[in-house]
């Protein structure tokens, strides 16, 4: 007997690279009773060569004392909710329909190692920081912030940070993303986004994954 496909699955590693580079804000979450945290972090991918997320980089507050649990067991799951919005019935001629939320999310249970020797930090907070500042940037007048515009603030500020490197265990990720829905209410959730001014980025996921639809 066939295994059963997953209809909310990612097509492919690049669905979950690109969920990671369009929404870098992760929710780091890690122990249990006393000991459980979670926090918010912006995070880079760093892939292997057929393009597979391998590890996920970013960097706590020492003022933070998750490290220092993670320290002592690294074991953390980083949760990632990338596009996403509220499905309407009211957008739909069949007005039986239930509401919904479609959404693309991915859960990564990892091991975390830490780095804080001031070169791998600064090389760290370069790359991050100019990751996000050409996000920001791309579309607007404004020049790109650099970490030497600081100046002499940096050495301070990246002395209270310490990087880690979560390597990727496995993957749990769900893009829900209207496959499952009839072609008609499909169609009418795609024109209620775009009359209600619902995102722009929603609309294109739902296209890319229900290929010939709407």
């Amino acid at each position: 007997m066939n295994a059963r496909v997953d209809r909310f699955a990612p097509r492919s590693d690049a669905d979950l690279l690109r969920l990671v580079q369009q929404q870098p804000l992760a929710w780091v979450v890690s122990g249990s009773g006393d000991n459980f945290r979670a926090t918010l972090l912006p995070i880079l991918a760093e892939t292997d060569g057929e393009g597979r997320i391998e590890r996920l980089v970013g960097h706590f507050a020492r003022s933070n004392d998750q490290f220092k649990l993670l320290m002592q067991d690294p074991k953390a799951v980083m949760l990632v909710l990338g596009t996403n919005g509220y499905i309407s019935p009211s957008w739909m001629q069949d007005k039986t329909q239930a509401p919904t939320w479609n959404y693309a999310s991915a859960q990564f249970f990892v091991d975390v190692d830490f780095f804080e020797e001031p070169p791998a930090i600064e090389e760290h907070l370069r790359e991050l920081v100019g990751t996000m500042e050409g996000q920001t940037t791309r579309e607007s007048t404004s020049a790109e912030w650099k970490v030497d515009d600081m100046g002499a603030r940096y050495a301070s500020l990246s002395r209270g940070v310490i990087g880690f490197r979560a390597k990727v265990n496995k993957v749990r990720a769900k893009f829900k993303l209207g496959q499952d829905e009839r072609d008609d209410v499909f169609a009418d959730i795609m024109t209620g986004l775009r009359d209600g001014g619902g995102s722009g980025e929603l609309q294109e996921w739902m296209r890319e994954f229900n290929p010939g639809r709407g």
